[in-house]
């Protein structure tokens, strides 16, 4: 080989190798918001999947139809999901014990859906085990009470659903519980208590103690604010969006959202058209005067096979269908979060299988890429998705195990951190009508 050989043949060699290693970063980063959303770890904290864990015809190991719900383990591997809070919940329920029973058999349900997928499935209970399951390929299921009336005033049945691998409460569902006000769904029920009661000071106390998040989803304003001062763990709002937005009652304020971030917590914004698009809102109330003695017929009936009742529910929507919104009035809400309460306290809480719409474009869980791309579309850097597709709950969690650590250590009456609450009201802040007082 002669020189002009030699310096050729290196050229090309040299250009090879670049060619080489151009295609191999072009093929890494063709989608670089893609590979940020499944490299991040996604959590959401809401999803009423739960009552499908308790049919042992539906397998949460196969893929089905949206027509058949929201979530299943295939569609949350494409979705990139890494950990979901199932939501603990029924009605009202007159029979002492009977919330505390079908509590007990749901939460069950999670427990026996994951032994049956070992391989796959986790019910973790520290923010450590999270993020080790996660590492190791496992999809994380937690677990949160959906409304205190759950627990029916027994500070032993909170303790007990902790150590079953509950990790937050919802203060209130849509409606009153004997200790706290909720802030209803469709309209704002007059108020019971203004707030907390006593004994409702006492529930967040004793969560605060076990390491249980307080989730202020579903409750009125003024039990907000109680829950905000009386709470040492930063709190969270497990699926609510901004009132800004889209003014509905579930929504934060920019007031709450301050308050929200300065107690350390987090927004997980909830999907669900009728709650972030007042168009969608009044659309939902014109179907619903439509169809009203359609669904009553469908749901009316609690004695009814619950396989019956869905898929009747599954063929209805088919036909006519919710009011839908874009992802655009979603995302919104994400940026509003993101601006007011900042880029700490904002989070995931969609809704799924609990709501009877989603955003175009965001219809099942193998959807949620869409979200990360949106979110960077929108300008927000890759940590600041990060932090909102997980990091932040994990933050909150955390916090959470910590207070928990430092109560135990005091080793107090749960009305002991009552009373001090009665005693020292005025060298607290809380921030009401844009106001600190």
């Amino acid at each position: 080989m002669n020189v002009l050989d030699f310096r050729l043949s290196t050229q090309r060699l040299v250009a090879g190798c670049l060619a080489f290693l151009l295609f191999t970063a072009c093929a890494t980063t063709a989608d670089p918001d893609r590979e940020l959303h499944f490299d991040a770890i996604v959590i959401d904290g809401h999803s009423d999947t739960t009552p499908r864990f308790e049919d042992p015809s539906w397998s949460f190991g196969e893929r089905h139809s949206v027509a058949d719900g929201d979530m299943d383990l295939p569609r949350i591997r494409e979705g990139g999901l890494d950990v979901q809070f199932w939501s603990i919940y029924m009605g009202e329920r007159d029979e002492p014990g009977a919330a505390i029973r079908e509590a007990l058999e749901r939460i069950d349900a999670v427990h026996e859906m994951a032994a049956r997928h070992p391989e796959d499935v986790v019910v973790a209970g520290t923010v450590r085990e999270i993020r080790d399951a996660v590492g190791n390929g496992k999809f994380v299921s937690l677990m949160g009470i959906e409304g205190g009336h759950i627990i029916e005033e027994s500070l032993p049945a909170l303790r007990d659903f902790y150590r079953l691998g509950v990790r937050y409460m919802t203060l209130t569902h849509s409606f009153h519980t004997t200790w706290a006000d909720s802030s209803g769904t469709t309209e704002v029920p007059a108020p019971l208590h203004e707030g907390l009661t006593d004994f409702g000071r006492e529930v967040v106390a004793e969560m605060n103690r076990v390491g249980m998040l307080v989730d202020i989803s579903h409750v009125s304003d003024e039990t907000f604010f109680d829950a905000v001062e009386v709470s040492r763990a930063p709190v969270i709002a497990s699926h609510s969006s901004t009132r800004a937005i889209a003014k509905h009652p579930r929504n934060l304020s920019d007031e709450m959202l301050r308050a929200l971030s300065a107690n350390g917590g987090v927004v997980m914004i909830n999907f669900y058209p009728v709650y972030i698009d007042e168009e969608a809102g009044r659309e939902a109330r014109l179907y619903l005067a439509e169809h009203r003695e359609a669904l009553a017929t469908i749901f009316a009936n609690d004695e009814e096979d619950p396989r019956v009742r869905r898929a009747q529910a599954a063929d209805h929507f088919s036909k006519y269908p919710m009011p839908q919104t874009s992802m655009d009035v979603l995302l919104d809400h994400f940026d509003h979060a993101i601006q007011v309460a900042g880029p700490d306290h904002v989070g995931l809480g969609a809704d799924w299988d609990g709501v009877a719409s989603m955003p175009v474009g965001m219809e099942e869980i193998s959807d949620l890429p869409s979200l990360t791309r949106g979110l960077r579309a929108r300008g927000h850097s890759a940590e600041t998705v990060r932090k909102v597709l997980g990091e932040n709950l994990l933050r909150v969690l955390g916090r959470a195990e910590e207070v928990a650590g430092e109560m135990r250590e005091e080793n107090r009456l749960v009305s002991d951190y009552v009373a001090d609450y009665a005693s020292d009201t005025r060298d607290r802040w809380i921030l009401r009508d844009g106001y600190l007082r």
